[in-house]
């Protein structure tokens, strides 16, 4: 027996044994059990498996009445996890996590996704889904290479002293192979929170429902979104920092090293986007205390050059530091992640950190990521820029590359691994869609209600700034745009021909090869080699 089927089978024969907690379905259809009277009926049973577990039921979807393995196709098992769905909340309870298994025509099992026929085991919880209502900010990380971002946001959301060698940065959302070589090539993200006693952490941060854990006992929450230190993937930090909801962003600035000229880079990112900032000196512990001083006086130095006011924490105290903080006020502290120095300070910055970015509009998420869920279909994730999503909201997906966009329905809704039954503004969020392929939909995308009517353009007009150019820029320069999510190369056509270093003028900005949802409004970072400047989009042509 493979270990698969294995899994599977312990699964199927703890029902059989513990009987009380456990349902047997082979499928459910929105028509039969759904319907008047019928509904009624399952969602009472349903109480009484979740009264009979102490709080916790199990669903074995795509099984006969006796526990033998049958399959469903994927459009029947997401069916049934919806049905399943609404008959926990009218339970009062709702679906924790579910796990699959495809079962091939010859009766195999495995974890694949293409596989014919699905089996599913849903763990059902007593208690509304969480409420998403409380406070949540959201934090963005910069950084040279190897200053100590993760290892530092690792300390963070887990309490846990570092080992010297980065350690904990693996607490965070990273790939494998980012953990083997020690260099972040993708955002990745970490959340903790804060409830009447104090931090709320994870014990355990590769596991999915400890992140959950938190996320459900927290009144306040801290996620972060963590960027790429390393050169050659600026554009992915340049996405993080623009393309995020961020209501702050943090620095880091390692004291054996000091700032660099990526530092540089980052803190020009952070600031031509006007986000309020703070700058961590980490490290401490591996530098002698004239070091330390040395550094401090090199970043006062750094953010005097870019017009803003240093605080330093330790000296004004961090009453000051949360009154202060704004656009040009940036608070200054040193931290060791291996001494746990400064994290006590960061925690109580974190706690009290007024959220600064505002709920009101319609829902509009641009997307970050896709991926593709067995039994649910697919997902998009992002930061939600504005408004509110629920459970089976209807949306539309797009501009595909044609312009058109595609109505969808939401499946569901997750945050930090959580099910939710809605999400609002700067919250992250996977929302897995029904009604698209996730092959369909890319990075750059946007979600939007199904009543509205969105132009995406080609070309839009702009106020720039050049921030840093060996020249002129003349008609027909060609940077990478970076406006939310999207990243795309873009013509720039600037009024009277040509703008200089530190120069501000209008520009016609033309995207090379497709149309994106662009509005007045947005700011734009745009970049190609050494060159970079800011824009503010103040005219669309559809």
């Amino acid at each position: 027996m493979c270990p698969n089927r294995a899994t599977l089978q312990r699964a199927l024969d703890r029902g059989e044994r513990e009987g009380g907690n456990v349902e047997f379905k082979e499928r459910l259809t929105k028509d039969l059990h759904l319907a008047e009277g019928r509904m009624e009926s399952l969602a009472a049973q349903l109480r009484h498996r979740v009264l009979s577990g102490d709080g916790e039921a199990t669903y074995v979807v795509g099984v006969t009445d006796d526990g033998g393995i049958a399959g469903i196709s994927h459009d029947a098992f997401s069916e049934s996890m919806d049905v399943l769905s609404l008959l926990a909340e009218e339970a009062g309870a709702h679906i924790e996590g579910v796990q699959t298994w495809g079962i091939a025509d010859d009766g195999s099992v495995s974890t694949d996704g293409d596989a014919d026929g699905l089996v599913g085991v849903a763990t059902i919880r007593e208690g509304a889904m969480l409420d998403t209502d409380s406070e949540h900010i959201v934090v963005g990380t910069a950084g040279h290479v190897d200053h100590g971002k993760s290892t530092l946001v690792g300390s963070l959301v887990t309490g846990q002293a570092d080992d010297g060698e980065g350690g904990t940065r693996g607490y965070l959302d990273v790939q494998p192979h980012e953990v083997e070589r020690g260099l972040s090539a993708d955002l990745s993200y970490g959340v903790y929170g804060f409830d009447g006693e104090g931090p709320v952490r994870m014990d355990n941060p590769h596991r999915k429902s400890d992140r959950a854990r938190v996320v459900e006992e927290s009144d306040r929450l801290v996620s972060f979104v963590d960027t790429v230190g390393h050169e050659p993937w600026l554009r992915t930090t340049i996405r993080g920092l623009v393309g995020q909801k961020l209501d702050y962003g943090l620095l880091t600035v390692a004291a054996d090293d000091g700032p660099t000229k990526t530092t540089r880079e980052h803190l020009g990112v952070l600031l031509a986007t006007e986000l309020p900032t703070m700058v961590a000196i980490t490290k401490a512990d591996a530098v002698t205390d004239e070091r330390l001083v040395e550094v401090e006086r090199e970043v006062e130095r750094l953010l005097r050059d870019a017009g803003k006011t240093p605080l330093r924490i330790e000296r004004h105290g961090t009453d000051a530091a949360v009154e202060e903080i704004d656009e040009t006020v940036v608070p200054v502290l040193t931290t060791s992640a291996v001494t746990m120095e400064g994290l006590d300070t960061l925690d109580e910055l974190f706690e009290r950190l007024p959220k600064t970015t505002a709920d009101s509009g319609e829902f509009r998420m641009y997307i970050d990521r896709t991926y593709s869920v067995t039994g649910v279909g697919a997902v998009a994730s992002g930061t939600i820029m504005s408004g509110r999503v629920e459970a089976g909201d209807e949306l539309l997906v797009g501009p595909m590359a044609d312009g058109a966009f595609r109505e969808v329905e939401v499946r569901s809704i997750e945050m930090h691994y959580h099910r939710v039954d809605e999400a609002k503004a700067g919250r992250i969020v996977g929302i897995a869609l029904k009604g698209v392929r996730e092959e369909d939909i890319e990075r750059g995308m946007v979600l939007l209600p199904a009543d509205t009517d969105p132009e995406p353009v080609r070309e839009f007009e702009a106020e720039v700034v050049v921030l840093n150019h060996p020249t002129n820029i003349g008609d027909g320069y060609e940077p990478v745009v970076h406006l939310e999510t999207v990243s795309e190369a873009a013509s720039f056509h600037p009024e009277g021909g040509q703008l200089l270093p530190g120069d501000s003028g209008t520009a016609t900005v033309r995207f090379k090869f497709r149309p994106y949802l662009v509005e007045e409004g947005q700011r734009f970072v745009f970049r190609e080699g050494q060159s970079k400047g800011v824009g503010t989009v103040t005219d669309v042509n559809p």
